[in-house]
């Protein structure tokens, strides 16, 4: 996996292995942001459900001002974590 545009492009992200979390594929989230335009330009993003973290990360390499990564699985809490301080 890896961040579609903006400051952080083509950054790879760390994913939990198994088939607990299944990431949002790149072509999903290049519409989800495509369909938001302009209107997303530091914005807040809440990254329900957020796995690997990979949508707020997303938002954030967008020009977004933060994120909010919520997840009840610890494993994908500490994955989210490597991922913002990669």
């Amino acid at each position: 996996m890896r961040i579609v545009a903006g400051e952080f492009r083509s950054r790879k992200l760390n994913t939990l292995p198994g088939d607990n979390t299944r990431p949002t594929l790149d072509k999903v989230r290049e519409a989800v942001f495509s369909s938001l335009g302009g209107y997303f330009h530091e914005g807040e993003m809440l990254d329900l459900f957020a796995g690997s973290g990979q949508m707020g990360l997303e938002s954030l390499s967008r020009g977004g001002e933060y994120s909010v990564f919520v997840d009840n699985n610890r494993k994908a809490a500490k994955c989210i974590e490597e991922n913002i301080h990669f």
